[in-house]
């Protein structure tokens, strides 16, 4: 059955090879030994490795849209070793698991335009260049930053080589057709209501299953019970027709780097293999009480502004004109830590809080739950975040006024510092006083 219009999504979905056609909703009650809710990146990693290690589970999907409705099909496409988290001894995992995608990819036969060429981190202003350095891995001076990216007023840059670009819509679909392969059920246009033990309850009848995996990531807040696990928070893009190759010789990331900069208020950007730039950023406001609304996803002056935070880093950008416009949600727990765990005795398990880096940590959770699941002891399941509990968020109006003031309070630093070249000391340190897990700094 083919879909009203998911191809009006984002420039990822409009640009997919295959017409975006809704699989068949659950025809009502079944039973299964694995059900995951949600068709995201999390839910498809994890049932492809599931399969793998077990093919006779019966795995099922529920998933309210299509696989790829949300932040799995409307991302930056960064596949980074970045990791919401402060557990730094994951890191080594977070870089294989980089190359784990491309891997995966290659042996189910996905295109996703896969392409590792790192990432800059741009120092544009000298207030960024002492908290960009502090954290390099390596510093690039101003002549070799502008070699690979010919930004306005780059003074140096960190460079990671960890980082892929990648076609995210590509990539959730093909996962979808390979998970359908290995026998999985994937149902769609089914929404789920309420998970408890054993059982899941959805709109068009329950799912019965030992095992119920929650893989709803900025969607959480819609199941009942799980209002307050994770705020769902809107990233918003913008992407340019594809400029010509004289152009892009002209800017460089000849490698497809991916790229950020140094302010609080997060931007970040790819050169896509259909030569285009992909341009986001945050400054989209939380909505009360965690509602999500696809008129959320369009914000004018967001897209205003990102319009003119690209072209006045890329000026050779020039007349290009701006062809897709779109947005969408991210989740965030409290303690901006992404979390994998199973409870045995209730048979309910997550994944989650990837904070706008789930790329490629989808992925590591994906292949973390399937050891839970099959009771293997691996090193995944050892690692510190497996079984991590973020605390709930604060109710209505708390998490409303402290997300939005944190937003606001981001703006205004950049706006300081862009003013005075100056690092904005207090007010970052307002900032993080009061962000506690806002998506900035």
């Amino acid at each position: 059955m083919k879909h009203r219009g998911y191809a009006s999504l984002s420039l990822w979905h409009d640009t997919c090879d295959d017409e975006w056609r809704l699989r068949p909703r659950l025809g009502g009650d079944t039973d299964l030994d694995v059900a995951i809710v949600g068709g995201g990146f999390t839910g498809l990693w994890t049932a492809r490795y599931l399969a793998d290690a077990d093919p006779s589970l019966r795995i099922g999907i529920v998933e309210a849209e299509t696989c790829g409705f949300g932040a799995s099909g409307r991302n930056g496409g960064w596949c980074s070793a970045l990791l919401p988290t402060e557990i730094h001894s994951m890191h080594a995992a977070m870089v294989d698991t980089v190359d784990e995608v491309g891997r995966a990819a290659r042996a189910d036969g996905i295109d996703c335009d896969y392409a590792k060429g790192g990432t800059l981190t741009l120092a544009t202003n000298p207030a960024h260049v002492e908290r960009i350095r502090a954290g390099a891995e390596l510093w690039l001076d101003a002549e070799q930053a502008r070699r690979r990216f010919d930004a306005t007023g780059v003074l140096g840059a960190a460079f990671t080589p960890d980082c892929a670009a990648i076609h995210p819509a590509k990539l959730a679909r093909g996962l979808a057709l390979a998970v359908e392969r290995r026998g999985v059920r994937i149902w769609e246009g089914t929404r789920a209501r309420a998970l408890r033990p054993g059982v899941v309850e959805t709109d068009a009848g329950q799912v019965r299953a030992e095992i119920v995996l929650r893989c709803t990531e900025g969607y959480t807040p819609t199941i009942s019970g799980a209002t307050r696990a994770v705020v769902p928070i809107y990233s918003l893009m913008i992407a340019t027709e594809p400029l010509p190759d004289d152009v892009w010789e002209r800017i460089g990331l000849g490698d497809r780097e991916t790229f950020t900069d140094g302010r609080h208020m997060i931007i970040y950007g790819q050169r896509t293999a259909d030569g285009r730039f992909a341009f986001g950023g945050r400054g989209a406001p939380y909505h009360f009480g965690s509602t999500i609304r696809g008129s959320f996803d369009l914000e004018p002056n967001v897209f205003d502004d990102l319009e003119a935070v690209l072209r006045s880093l890329v000026p050779q950008v020039g007349s290009a004109a701006i062809t897709h416009r779109w947005g969408g949600v991210l989740g965030m727990s409290r303690d901006r830590t992404a979390s994998v765990g199973l409870d045995r005795d209730s048979g309910l398990g997550w994944a989650g809080g990837y904070v706008g880096d789930g790329v490629a940590t989808t992925n590591l959770a994906g292949r973390t739950l399937a050891d839970l699941v099959t009771g293997a002891d691996t090193e995944l399941t050892r690692l510190p975040w497996v079984g991590h509990r973020s605390r709930n968020w604060e109710p209505e109006p708390l998490r409303w006024v402290g997300i939005n003031a944190a937003l606001a309070v981001a703006a205004h630093v950049d706006r300081r510092e862009a003013r005075t070249r100056r690092p904005d000391r207090v007010g970052t340190a307002v900032l993080r006083a009061i962000a506690g897990g806002a998506p900035v700094d």
